[in-house]
């Protein structure tokens, strides 16, 4: 079995997702050293769902939920041969890989929080998913709503799931000529609009951020969302990590270049199991498995022990 490693971004966070790895001192010890680099108890701020409502305080949550997951993982003997992470999730991949460490990467997770926060205050905007077109049809349909606006295809999640970003009236026209062409649309509960053009007053904050990270040659390679290819070169993750917030994600891509490395099976190492379900619909026959506890990793330790004899 040949392992890759996924950690979810902002929209997988619930209430409390911070608790089950509390009761674990792998997962603890993250939790205390990111509460550290905080100065707030991130435990308590995942139980307060107005607190999770703001991309501020929630891209720090998940982002030190992640690697609390991937601890625990490592801590059974899990190993892995790539990593990569959705939107903030490429954060704990490279943290995961061992490319950063995990204070410096939360201090510019918490940079990055409230700069986005600041640039969605600014110019309110929104994201969609649109479901059911092929990425040529959604490109197609950003082309006509747009109608001067911004909209852009902002993550390629899958075979007929992909998410705009833009303005509201654009993606309200967007919303409406994909539901008269049969397909679906879904609002996504985020501030802004993540990875367009509108982010581009959190760019200045989040590359000085960037700039000031001691990037590693990582021990397995990750994925990063902006080209959607493996690398293991320290320069090439920087720029790619600098380039994320106005740029698409192309996580379709990245699971299939997954894949081409040998890869058959993902593990999602966080809240949630968005990153499971699209991994099964970017390839099919896929083995992957969501692990949100403690319990969840252990399980699954147990089970590769009993597949290997």
């Amino acid at each position: 079995m040949t392992l890759a490693v996924l950690f979810p971004g902002q929209g997988s966070q619930h209430v409390g997702m911070a608790d089950p790895w509390s009761s674990h001192p792998a997962g603890k010890a993250v939790l205390d050293e990111a509460a550290e680099a905080m100065g707030r108890d991130i435990a308590e701020l995942c139980r307060d769902e107005r607190a999770l409502a703001t991309t501020e305080v929630v891209q720090p949550a998940v982002f030190a939920c992640d690697v609390a997951a991937f601890r625990v993982l490592e801590a059974q003997g899990v190993g892995f041969a790539v990593s990569a992470g959705h939107s903030l999730g490429e954060f704990a991949a490279l943290v995961a890989a061992g490319a950063l460490e995990l204070g410096p990467a939360l201090e510019t997770v918490v940079v990055r929080g409230r700069a986005m926060q600041e640039a969605s205050d600014a110019a309110p905007s929104t994201m969609t998913a649109i479901l059911g077109l092929s990425k040529e049809q959604v490109s197609e349909l950003c082309d006509i709503a747009g109608r001067g606006d911004i909209l852009q295809v902002a993550n390629e999640n899958a075979p007929s799931q992909v998410v705009l970003s833009g303005t509201v009236g654009a993606v309200e026209r967007a919303e409406e000529l994909a539901r008269s062409r049969g397909a679906k649309a879904l609002r996504l509960k985020v501030a802004g609009a993540f990875h367009s053009p509108l982010m581009k007053p959190a760019l200045g904050a989040v590359r000085d951020a960037i700039a000031g990270l001691n990037f590693r040659r990582p021990r397995f390679p990750v994925i990063p969302n902006a080209s959607g290819r493996p690398t293991s070169e320290p320069s090439a993750l920087r720029d790619l990590l600098s380039r994320q917030m106005t740029s698409p994600v192309r996580w379709e891509t990245s699971m299939k270049a997954a894949a081409s490395m040998g890869v058959d099976s993902f593990i999602e190492a966080g809240p949630g199991d968005t990153l499971t379900k699209l991994a099964r619909r970017c390839l099919q026959g896929v083995a992957a498995t969501p692990v949100g506890s403690p319990e969840d990793a252990v399980s699954f330790a147990a089970s590769m022990d009993e597949a290997a004899g």
